[in-house]
């Protein structure tokens, strides 16, 4: 079930009483959710300064980039994650360099 949809649940039954147990269940996957997605926010802002403190002017792959940084990586952090924040959440920060394997230095 998509998030809009159990919000709008959530929000449809929250006054009805014959409807508590419901409201709470449906309320709680919408807390682990946000749980999820805090964490993960936390991760890619730890993860942030180290990827940045890599980069250089000097193109990497993210396969380049996760060697160099992997071992003070946070937990968690995986290769396809910073992939992903590169492309995502950091693209305003990083120059993408297209090519068969694109690579990525500091803006």
């Amino acid at each position: 079930m998509k998030k809009n949809t159990m919000i709008t649940i959530a929000n449809y039954i929250k006054n009805v009483p014959e409807l508590a147990a419901e409201y709470a269940e449906v309320q709680a996957e919408l807390d682990k959710g946000e749980a999820k997605a805090q964490a993960n926010r936390a991760l890619y802002a730890a993860t942030h300064a180290v990827v940045m403190a890599t980069l250089s002017d000097k193109p990497m792959t993210v396969a380049e980039l996760w060697e160099a940084m992997k071992d003070n990586a946070p937990e968690g952090m995986t290769k396809s994650k910073v992939q992903y924040a590169l492309r995502e959440l950091w693209a305003s920060e990083v120059i993408k360099i297209e090519g068969k394997v694109n690579e990525y230095k500091r803006a």
